[in-house]
């Protein structure tokens, strides 16, 4: 009887234990992906009302959001910094992931922005899980399952919904904003499989602080935002330190504890409240406006990323 007792009471404490662990994650990663998606209208409004070119916004957020993932790092795991840094051989790699998966990540995302609105680029990324989906089924040597199949399909109605604003004899969306809406997809992609290698060595902050820096780095010649700098007030001083301490690296950090405690593919289900975040914002702050065929392709694509995972 006691025994039976103590083993229930074990249960019970275990059950408890993780089903605290599961909250405390899916509040993590509720709260790192809102972050992220205030971080898109944060970015839009730095560019619309102070005139930050995107270029420079992203060398910014880049190298100040790379040094913070460092010094966590180096403060978490230092035997990996180090490690990392001591790895000669692979600062080839560290450069090709720096540029495929960052630079051209964060700048397509950013002009994006610039060229649409905050809701539509997060959406538009959100076509990412179809790239990975192609890796997959290329990688495994199969076809989309069905499920995966329909997902291709309201991904793809959503789109021309949201490009076309639902009248498909015209583009209601800049060429310039869908196209990098589109190579943002492709690049964010990229960052889901490119570094897996280097995480699994290195760890996510060291690994995503090498990319940042480098990326960071590599924009400073042909940026020189010492040298551009815009007129700031206080307001724009603050979103400038939301977008690189709480929008980047904070809501990743964020994200990631909660992936550490629900796991990837829960993550990715809650994570879509990026994009909702971001059409909020976007409509709260910035006055865009989206008419129903933009709602309805915007839902199609959120209800993609449920089915393709």
């Amino acid at each position: 009887m006691n025994r039976s007792k103590k083993t229930g009471t074990s249960r019970i404490i275990s059950f408890s234990s993780d089903a605290k662990s599961i909250l405390v994650g899916m509040a993590l990663v509720l709260i790192g992906g809102a972050m992220w998606g205030c971080n898109a209208t944060v970015s839009k409004l730095l560019m619309s009302n102070y005139s930050v070119d995107p270029l420079w916004l992203a060398c910014i957020r880049e190298f100040f959001a790379g040094l913070l993932f460092l010094i966590a790092g180096g403060i978490m795991s230092p035997n990996k910094l180090v490690g990392a840094a001591k790895d000669v051989p692979s600062y080839p790699k560290y450069l090709a992931l720096a540029l495929c998966c960052v630079l051209v990540g964060q700048v397509s995302y950013l002009q994006s922005i610039n060229w649409t609105n905050s809701g539509t680029a997060t959406i538009l990324q959100s076509l990412n899980l179809l790239v990975v989906l192609a890796w997959v089924c290329i990688m495994s040597h199969r076809m989309p399952r069905k499920r995966e199949t329909i997902g291709v399909a309201l991904a793809f109605i959503g789109t021309v919904l949201i490009a076309t604003g639902g009248n498909l004899s015209t583009l209601a969306l800049p060429p310039q904003g869908l196209a990098w809406g589109l190579a943002n997809a492709i690049a964010t992609s990229a960052l889901s499989i490119m570094p897996t290698a280097m995480i699994a060595k290195w760890g996510n902050f060291v690994t995503n602080g090498i990319m940042f820096l480098i990326s960071g780095l590599v924009l400073c010649p042909f940026v020189q935002p010492w040298a551009h700098l815009p007129k700031f007030d206080v307001a724009s001083v603050s979103m400038l330190l939301f977008t690189v301490v709480l929008g980047t690296f904070g809501a990743y950090a964020l994200f990631m504890a909660g992936v550490m405690r629900i796991g990837s593919i829960r993550a990715t289900m809650l994570g879509t409240i990026e994009p909702v975040m971001a059409t909020l914002t976007a409509v709260l702050f910035t006055g865009v406006v989206f008419g129903p065929a933009d709602l309805v392709g915007f839902i199609l694509i959120i209800v993609m990323v449920f089915l393709v995972r």
